[in-house]
Order: structure tokens, then C-alpha cells, then sequence
């Protein structure tokens, strides 16, 4: 579950991070919401790199094609109408 409304922790803020001592160590609600957190952010940022990765080999995918398809295009200039010796 995300939360939008949310700014993602930064690293000065875990180290910063107070929580109340107990008689035994911390209170255990508030680290464990707090763990919550950051599972929720950690898999956000997960979805998030699994998304920009499919859609960069689409374009990948897309570049390939282009080039194969006009691998053998040459380029005539239009000023001196002759081609210009190359595959563009």
C-alpha cells in the first residue's frame, strides 16, 4: 500500500529517527510502523524500476527495428542530388 500524501524517508531522517525508549528497549509500535514504512517505499520504488525497465526495452526494441529496417537507406542531398557514400 502506498502513501501519496507521504514524503519518502531520506537517509538523514533514519538516522535521526526518534523513537520512545521503554523500559526494555523501544516501543515496538512505533518501529514497527515505522518498518512498515519503509517495506511500503521499498516496494513502490520496486514497481517503479520494474516499469521504467519494460518500458526502456520497448524502446530498445523500438531502435532495433528502426534500424534494421532503414540499415540500407542512403541519403540523397537534396542541394547536390547525389547520395552521400554511407548507409544514411
Amino acid at each position: 500500500m502506498s502513501h501519496p500524501a507521504r514524503q519518502p524517508v531520506q537517509p538523514v531522517q533514519v538516522r535521526a529517527a526518534t523513537f520512545r525508549s521503554r523500559w526494555r528497549g523501544l516501543d515496538p509500535e512505533q518501529v514497527y510502523a515505522y518498518l512498515r514504512r519503509l517495506a511500503d517505499e521499498l516496494e513502490d520504488l520496486r514497481r517503479a524500476e520494474s516499469a521504467a525497465r519494460a518500458e526502456a526495452e520497448l524502446i530498445r526494441q523500438g531502435l532495433r527495428h528502426c534500424q534494421s529496417r532503414h540499415a540500407r537507406c542512403w541519403f540523397v542531398d537534396p542541394v547536390r542530388r547525389t547520395p552521400n557514400r554511407g548507409p544514411w
